[in-house]
């Protein structure tokens, strides 16, 4: 059975956390933790006035072009607790092909001697071998990857710890989604590399069977790699120019998810003209694709996500397809980013550990340390276990965060609270 993630604060405590800034986490533990022993009583000075113990937290991300929700909530990170302790840096929007530049790109923050802490998000290719080379140089530095790219097996034997979307949990319950709205055919837009990775395989291969059970048409569409020598503005343009012939093809009622962030856009931006469904992004947040695709000025929302979900939701109700359709109740996303609070919420679950508040494997203290950046969202998760092996992992989890219609009714669709069927655990 699936190990839910409780949530340990009360609603009272969580406005504390939103005014002041600090998480109330676990006591601190007789266990020794990696970085633990360094003094809270060495202290500087951080941006917001609260005290920072002598060390430094490395937080690397993509680009904004690429993922901008990721270096976003890095940048929140930084901006909370200071330039002197967060350091920051992005690995190349063409990792496939400059794999070194990234490797290095991680290893280099290990010689920083006060480094106590790197967190990759998005993991990509080239984190396992980067977070070995910085554990033979720095045994004590913490490894946190989220998102792994690469097999998370393989990763999770070089990280301390991974957080991963659940791609088992969320491959189910998109489908029960795009069902319950109306939806009658699921698309699926992808490419080879992505297909090459387990956990998107998986979540198609689950996708493709809930589709059975929901008695839903699946289809599958591929669309060119943007890291590829196409780059992002020839993988838009091909959406841009695809989605049309689509939505003639599958109907009004389909509804549509592509594993890329720069597929987003361009995809939300048709849908919107020429008619369908959109439960979520495959890395949700209410800036992932709709602001670009709306043609929306956020720029007095930064940072709240309350507003940008209110605005965001505003538009979307207001927009019709050519055919009159509205787009109420037919576009999904999380409350909150994925992206960015996972940046913010693993280098907050890190600088806890280092401080000697939790332990680095414990499920609550990382909903805990997420919690802080998304006040109120509902989280559930669970260990990753392997399909082919079925050994559970203690430092890779999966983690998923309710899914909101803009528009509907009930807004949140209780996804957190699902029972997913047994058998999809074992679908690969």
């Amino acid at each position: 059975m699936k190990k839910r993630i409780s949530m340990l604060l009360a609603a009272a405590m969580m406005l504390a956390l939103v005014s002041c800034g600090n998480s109330n986490q676990n006591p601190p533990s007789n266990q020794s933790n990696p970085g633990s022993n360094t003094s809270a009583n060495q202290s500087n000075s951080s941006a917001d006035g609260d005290t920072a113990s002598d060390y430094h937290i490395a937080i690397i991300t993509g680009s904004v072009s690429q993922s901008e929700d990721d270096r976003r909530g890095a940048e929140a990170f930084q901006a909370k607790y200071g330039e002197d302790m967060v350091k920051l840096d992005i690995y190349p929007d063409n990792f496939t092909e400059e794999l070194e530049t990234t490797i290095q790109k991680i290893v280099n923050m290990a010689d920083d001697p006060l480094m106590k802490a790197i967190i990759v998000n998005q993991a990509v290719p080239g984190t396992t071998e980067a977070f070995r080379q910085v554990k033979e140089k720095r045994p004590d530095i913490l490894c946190i990857a989220g998102e792994g790219h690469e097999d998370l097996p393989e990763i999770g034997s070089a990280a301390d710890l991974v957080c991963n979307n659940d791609f088992v949990s969320r491959g189910y319950l998109i489908i029960r989604t795009a069902h319950e709205l109306g939806a009658d055919t699921f698309v699926h837009i992808s490419f080879p590399r992505h297909m090459a990775y387990e956990t998107m395989s998986r979540r198609v291969a689950v996708m493709e069977e809930a589709c059975k059970e929901f008695n839903m048409k699946f289809e599958l569409e591929t669309a060119p790699d943007p890291t590829s020598d196409v780059g992002i503005p020839g993988a838009q343009a091909y959406i841009l120019e695809n989605v049309p012939a689509w939505v003639e093809k599958y109907g009004e009622k389909a509804a549509y998810f592509c594993t890329n962030d720069a597929h987003t856009e361009p995809l939300l931006k048709q849908l919107f003209k020429y008619g369908g469904y959109f439960i979520e992004a495959d890395l949700p947040s209410p800036l992932m694709g709709y602001p670009g695709a709306l043609g929306l000025d956020l720029s007095e929302e930064a940072g709240d996500f309350a507003k940008i979900l209110a605005k965001v939701e505003s538009s979307v109700c207001a927009t019709t397809t050519d055919s009159g359709v509205s787009g109420e109740g037919r576009f999904g996303t999380w409350a909150y980013s994925y992206g960015y609070t996972l940046s913010a919420g693993l280098a907050e679950h890190a600088k806890n550990v280092i401080d000697g508040k939790a332990e680095i494997t414990d499920m609550d203290a990382v909903a805990t340390a997420l919690k802080v950046y998304s006040p109120e969202a509902e989280w559930n998760g669970a260990g990753y276990t392997n399909a082919t092996t079925g050994v559970k992992s203690d430092n890779v989890f999966l983690i998923y965060q309710d899914t909101y219609i803009m528009g509907n009714p009930g807004k949140y669709m209780g996804s957190t609270s699902v029972e997913i069927p047994e058998k999809y655990y074992t679908v690969s």
